[in-house]
């Protein structure tokens, strides 16, 4: 018998999910979610349970209107009625009151409340109490107010890279995102919308790579519904479980989608598996995990996910006000040759209009133009969407909070305050830096530094590739990574400058590198490497530090010999004839000579014949005669094992970098 879904059944009935479980469980029916399915005979009950209590409810809701009205009539009759209530059991019980009592009882009532109100005023604060900004940014919650809202949910992709969480987007907005991705790779966090069924998801695309860690965590800090993409033929990955952490560090629902489910080998039932080995028990086997087998190229199983976010969103209970306070988030920043500095915010409160005045750290403007997320203009945009805006007087980093203000006035007096702090931070960051300086002169170990200009397309993908290389400098304990600036925007001469001043490299991820910047780069002989895959940049980086430390080497064997017989020569003194059993003997090289097991000399092959030449080395199964410094007590049935010293990479802590396929 086939059974119902429960979100299928509520939306038939117009209710909410919860509502339905509610009533199965006090049906009896326990262990039901949101994604839960039930047989039709339960189905019936509950929907004549639903019934019964809708007709109670009327009745109630009928009587309680009746009761209303026959008090109304009661207050409204004429002065000369001399009774103003007919109830005789309240009469019966209702004490006399008299005018001197009554007068008395007022004057009483106004004495109390005149201190309670100076109690009231000498407790208030001179200043109300306002939250931090990043709490004024979460999901308002408490009371909604009579202005208030639904708004639609935020939801960020996540998972491991190639997974499909760039094909996964493209299908549900019907875009072609992946084809201009440089590698295939999603280089920067961007915001969407997708409406179904009369209903909006805004979607932030969170990029898959490693080195966008802190990218995926800022996406997590705003986001109402996470969507962890697995793909069935690779199964959970390092970025998956990263990806996993940073749901559960942010407290939000997960839905996970199983992706390339059309492939040749794909295993969704391996992937459900390998997720229990990281606590995620999906709802096939009795866990609370929503779980979707989706195939993103070939679109299947797409409404499915759809619903099933809007599900999970319908328990969260989301609203904004758009008449409150504005309070939005900045999720990508860039500029722009003709327009300037753009900023694109998730409005979390209020509403936002062309003309308004705007506050973000240490930058602040009037907006002069608002762009929805397809790039169309707009005068104003309601609580709840993203949007473009222009009109800030510099870059902004992605995750500040936006606020606006009164007058151009207040703008620039919270702006400059927000620079004097961050300007203190960094002269605090700069003590330090010259502390940890100090240190290293008078210490022991000698530490080289690495420093780096960085200058990024946009803001977020600049904090991520800082992040990462801090990142990478922690492997290494000799190398110190200085990211001694770091901007969005074209390389300029100004760059080039810094960089020759404090002997630094610059790097130039997707952006221009103007004409003065390459003249001076190269009467500066400042270096400039043009990227733009991340994954490039850290693998060079990577390679530099290593380029930078002294070789390590390390002993291979390189061949065996046994001595046969022995020559005594005047010249050069005992001569030792061998065979070669493996490898080769090389002059100069170590060599160890053994006797019945026992180690008799340990030193270098100073001299290598073949017949009468001298030679640099001998392969076997040749013989040659062999002679070494100080050491004369060759004996037949020696064992001589030659070694040289083989430089070898220096390995590094950490996983090691990804391939740079796609």
């Amino acid at each position: 018998m086939a059974k119902i879904r429960l979100f299928a059944l509520a939306n038939k009935l117009g209710l909410r999910t919860e509502a339905l479980i509610k009533v199965l469980n006090d049906m009896g029916v326990e262990n039901v979610s949101l994604a839960s399915a039930v047989d039709p005979d339960t189905a019936s009950a509950a929907v004549e349970l639903l019934a019964e209590q809708a007709e109670e409810a009327r009745r109630q809701a009928q009587a309680a209107a009746e009761a209303q009205a026959e008090q109304e009539e009661t207050r409204t009759r004429t002065d000369d009625e001399p009774v103003l209530v007919e109830d005789e059991q309240e009469e019966e019980f209702a004490p006399p009151v008299h005018d001197a009592d009554l007068k008395e009882g007022l004057a009483e009532l106004e004495r109390y409340l005149a201190e309670l109100q100076a109690a009231t005023e000498q407790e208030r604060p001179a200043v109300p109490e306002v939250k931090p900004l990043s709490e004024r940014a979460a999901r308002p919650t408490g009371e909604r107010p009579a202005s208030a809202v639904d708004v639609p949910p935020v939801v960020t992709v996540l998972g491991h890279v190639d997974h499909g969480k760039t094909t996964l987007l493209d299908a549900l907005r019907q875009t072609d995102v992946v084809s201009s991705e440089s590698g295939g790779i999603t280089q920067h966090i961007g915001a969407s919308e997708v409406s179904i069924n009369d209903h909006t998801i805004v979607f932030l695309d969170t990029p898959g790579h490693e080195a966008f860690t802190a990218m995926r965590a800022r996406g997590a800090q705003v986001t109402d519904v996470a969507v962890l993409v697995v793909a069935a033929d690779d199964g959970v990955m390092p970025q998956t479980v990263e990806a996993i952490n940073h749901i559960r560090a942010a407290g939000v629902p997960m839905i996970v989608a199983i992706n390339k489910i059309d492939v040749p080998n794909a295993d969704p039932a391996a992937v459900q598996q390998q997720l229990l080995q990281h606590e995620i028990v999906p709802e096939e086997l009795g866990g609370d995990t929503i779980v979707v087998p989706i195939s993103a190229l070939k679109r299947e199983g797409l409404d499915e996910l759809l619903e099933m976010i809007l599900l999970v969103a319908e328990t969260e209970r989301l609203w904004a006000d758009p008449k409150g306070e504005f309070i939005g988030v900045v999720i990508e920043s860039s500029i722009s040759p003709s327009e300037g500095p753009l900023a694109t915010i998730l409005i979390r409160n209020g509403t936002i209009s062309v003309g308004d005045i705007m506050v973000c750290g240490a930058s602040w403007g009037r907006i002069r133009r608002l762009r929805d997320w397809r790039g169309k203009s707009v005068k104003t945009m309601p609580p709840g969407h993203p949007v473009e805006v222009v009109g800030l007087s510099d870059i902004v980093e992605a995750g500040q909070i936006v606020e606006l203000a009164d007058s151009p006035r207040e703008a620039r007096n919270k702006a400059e305050q927000i620079r004097d702090a961050e300007r203190e931070r960094s002269l605090m960051g700069q003590a330090e830096v010259q502390l940890r300086q100090i240190q290293q002169q008078f210490g022991s170990e000698q530490v080289k530094e690495l420093n780096i200009v960085l200058k990024s397309d946009v803001w977020g993908t600049a904090q991520a590739i800082e992040a990462s290389l801090n990142k990478l400098a922690k492997q290494l304990d000799e190398i110190q990574i200085n990211v001694v600036h770091s901007a969005v925007g074209e390389v300029t001469q100004s760059d080039v400058l810094l960089a020759a001043a404090s002997e630094a490299i610059i790097i130039a991820f997707r952006v221009a590198v103007s004409n003065e910047a390459r003249r001076a780069a190269q009467d500066e002989h400042v270096e400039i490497r043009n990227y733009y895959v991340i994954y490039d940049v850290l693998d060079d980086i990577r390679r530099a530090m290593l380029g930078m430390l002294e070789p390590i080497y390390e002993e291979q064997l390189i061949g065996q010999a046994e001595v046969l017989q022995t020559f005594d020569i005047s010249r050069i003194g005992v001569i030792a004839g061998c065979r070669v059993t493996n490898g080769r003997m090389e002059r100069g090289a170590r060599i160890e000579v053994t006797r019945n097991g026992n180690q008799v000399f340990d030193g270098e092959l100073s001299s290598l014949r073949r017949f009468e030449n001298d030679v640099t080395a001998v392969e076997a199964p040749q013989e040659c005669g062999i002679a070494a410094h100080d050491f004369n007590a060759w004996e037949p049935g020696d064992i001589i094992k030659a070694y040289q010293k083989v430089e070898v990479e220096r390995p590094l802590s950490g996983e090691p970098a990804e391939s740079s396929s796609p």
